[in-house]
């Protein structure tokens, strides 16, 4: 890890030095690209000096065990480094975990409704809601990119895009099947009932980092309709791109104008196919080692909301620390206990496999 940590320190003040150079203050792109290297490098780096500056108290305290007059003093003093020692080191090796270059975009999150008929359309809706309430939390900005409803409030489908520094870091894992289990509003005989949808959570991507070759797309426009299917506008500024090679279907129809509604769906195909393209490089990976917190595929049942019972259980999770009470308040997006957890979990287990 030392010599790690040496490393990362050595680039960072390169860059540094760089940042200062006249050439590069006189180039705007070439100080952005520094800049947000030299940014992705400074909480290690921060962490490293804390690190070297407790080393070297230790070492202090240490040295000072030799003087009768001071011993009493020292032992306690380096007690308590020494207590802080264990924490520093595990924030360390946490930094030193390789990141995801996605976990800073912005996302595309899709909700389909599962089994269970008009509920499990409902509960789409409701996990819709639970998604732009915990983005509004945040500050995130959350636009609505496509939406198939049914008559009664409910979805078949809904797309939205949530704008947030950090958005994919903290939703990724909420890939996958959403099972809830209560009495639905269309249930006379106040019976639970079980139904499910599947969130997918896609990174927002540039073009140069998914190529489409355009002669792969078969684009088709259509006139957006309403929650009972009438057309509710003359000109057809909906769209729909179909990627042959794959059969990824897309669309998109609440921008107002034909090319809004192409550019939003072109950002979602290239999200589709970047996720694809993500699965597959992971594939082999997950196929030597069993994830504490799954797969992220979308068959994969992640979650429970079990309303007689005010609670949520994660089924990633075990014991205890897979279950929050206070369903009411999951429901209006508090989900941050559920995502630490899971998060936390996940970097337990790299560290594990990094043998940290």
């Amino acid at each position: 890890m030392r010599r790690g940590l040496e490393e990362i320190v050595e680039k960072y003040e390169a860059i540094e030095r760089r940042l200062a150079d006249p050439a590069v203050l006189s180039d705007p792109q070439q100080y952005a690209e520094l800049a947000k290297q030299h940014a992705s490098l400074s909480e290690i780096v921060g962490l490293s000096r804390e690190h070297a500056d407790l080393t070297r108290q230790i070492e202090e305290a240490r040295a000072l065990l030799e003087d009768a007059e001071m011993r009493e003093l020292a032992e306690a003093e380096l007690s308590e480094l020494r207590a802080r020692l264990p924490d520093m080191e595990h924030r360390l090796r946490l930094a030193l975990l390789p990141s995801d270059p996605a976990d800073e975009k912005n996302v595309f999150l899709e909700v389909r409704a599962g089994e269970g008929g008009e509920e499990a359309a409902l509960w789409a809706a409701d996990l819709a809601r639970l998604y732009t309430r915990y983005a509004e939390r945040h500050g995130w900005g959350v636009e609505m990119v496509s939406s198939n409803p049914t008559g009664i409030g409910g979805y078949k489908e809904v797309v939205l895009q949530l704008k947030g520094r950090g958005a994919y870091s903290r939703l990724k894992f909420e890939s996958g099947g959403h099972r809830v289990q209560r009495v639905p509003a269309t249930e006379s005989s106040g019976r639970i009932h079980t139904s499910s949808a599947t969130v997918a959570v896609m990174p927002e991507v540039e073009d140069v980092e998914v190529h489409i070759d355009p002669a792969d797309l078969e684009i088709d426009t259509f006139r957006s309709s309403s929650a009972g299917g009438q057309n509710v506008q003359k000109n057809e500024t909906a769209v729909r791109i179909t990627h042959r090679p794959t059969g990824l279907v897309v669309s998109c129809q609440d921008e107002r104008s034909q090319y809004q509604n192409k550019e939003k769906a072109m950002q979602m195909l290239r999200a589709h196919l970047y996720t694809r393209m993500k699965e597959e490089q992971d594939a082999a990976q997950r196929q030597e080692r069993r994830s504490q917190v799954g797969s992220g595929e979308r068959g994969d049942k992640i979650r429970t909301y079990n309303f007689p019972q005010n609670r949520v259980t994660d089924h990633r999770l075990g014991g205890a620390s897979g279950t929050v009470h206070g369903l009411d308040q999951v429901l209006d997006g508090d989900i941050e206990r559920l995502l630490d957890r899971i998060i936390q979990a996940d970097q337990a287990e790299r560290l594990a496999q990094a043998g940290g």
